[in-house]
């Protein structure tokens, strides 16, 4: 039977980080986004896919996409079981390739799934050679497998992307809404109603999911909970691992073993 989950690194390969969903029903997430591109495959069942504020069924066989920072969910449909896996790529070694992020979010494309099943096969045998190779062919293939997927372009507003800056310049400071009007020269109601329109989060939950996103790259490079926990912003670990439980449905413990 496939482990409910798990997560693949490997040193040599530090940009780059694999997670195998056995049973969704299991793994189920609150609305977050990544600093990473983000890309996977439903591999059994169906599940709901929330992206850019659109709602899609996806089943086996379907591609999902998500740029950094774009607020999505994916959760199992009334209980039924489903699995997957996903690969989150650092967006340094992806501009290093001259990768340009896609449009596109959920591509239903035979040969993309296919060429994605192959790529995590390479990266989760042990004794496969030549991974970082094989990752810069397929993203430099990407695009031409893209072509007709499903795609959505947010509407660009300047004072609430200013907004939303400031929010991730500042995660680690104890911000309050007021210092968010300043910054962005918006006031209090306009920002909280319109925030969560542009970006899927409330200011609050934004800065939550910012926090996380922190968390997760400080635990990633080995760091001890409780420090990280304090350094993210969180009064301390026990609140960490809620929050990081709700966003990434894993608690710290387990994504720093991986």
């Amino acid at each position: 039977m496939i482990e409910a989950s798990r997560f693949w690194r490997d040193p040599a390969l530090p940009f780059v980080e694999a997670r195998r969903v056995g049973d969704g029903r299991q793994v189920c997430y609150a609305a977050h986004s990544h600093e990473s591109f983000s890309i996977g495959v439903i591999t059994g069942g169906r599940s709901s896919y929330l992206s850019g504020g659109q709602v899609h069924q996806v089943a086996a066989g379907s591609t999902v996409l998500m740029n950094p920072g774009v607020v999505h969910t994916c959760n199992p449909l009334e209980g039924q079981p489903w699995s997957y896996l996903m690969l989150f790529v650092d967006m340094p070694w992806l501009q290093a390739q001259g990768f340009v992020l896609p449009e596109a979010i959920l591509s239903t494309s035979g040969t993309l799934y296919g060429r994605l099943l192959e790529l995590f096969a390479v990266l989760f045998d042990p004794e496969a050679m030549d991974k970082q190779a094989r990752l810069a062919a397929f993203f430099a293939a990407l695009p031409g497998f893209l072509e007709g997927g499903v795609a959505v372009r947010a509407a660009r507003h300047p004072r609430l992307e200013m907004a939303a800056a400031f929010i991730r310049a500042h995660r680690l400071d104890p911000l309050t809404v007021e210092d968010i009007c300043a910054a962005a020269g918006l006031s209090r109601a306009y920002l909280i109603r319109a925030f969560g329109k542009r970006f899927g989060l409330s200011p609050h939950a934004y800065l939550l999911d910012q926090r996380v996103q922190h968390a997760r790259a400080r635990l990633r490079a080995g760091c001890p909970i409780a420090e990280v926990a304090l350094e993210a912003g969180f009064a301390d670990q026990a609140h960490l691992q809620r929050a990081f439980k709700r966003h990434l449905a894993t608690t710290p413990g387990h994504y720093r073993q991986a």
